[in-house]
C-alpha cells in the first residue's frame, strides 16, 4: 500500500463514507456490529480496497 499523508487519508475515507451513507454497496464483508459508514470506510481503507486514486502534483 502507498504512503498517504494524513490529509489524503482523511479525504479518501471521508469521500468513501459519504458514498456508503448514500447507499453505495460495501466492498468488504461487513463485520457484525459495524453500522457507521465512517467505521466501514476506515476498514475498507485499511484493507486497500477503496477505488479512489490520489494524484500528486510534482
Amino acid at each position: 500500500m502507498k504512503e498517504y499523508t494524513k490529509f489524503e487519508k482523511a479525504r479518501v475515507i471521508g469521500a468513501r463514507a459519504l458514498q456508503l451513507a448514500y447507499g453505495a454497496p460495501p466492498l468488504i464483508k461487513v463485520p457484525e456490529g459495524i453500522v457507521d459508514p465512517l467505521n466501514l470506510a476506515e476498514l475498507e481503507f485499511e484493507k486497500g480496497v477503496i477505488p479512489i486514486t490520489i494524484i500528486r502534483q510534482k
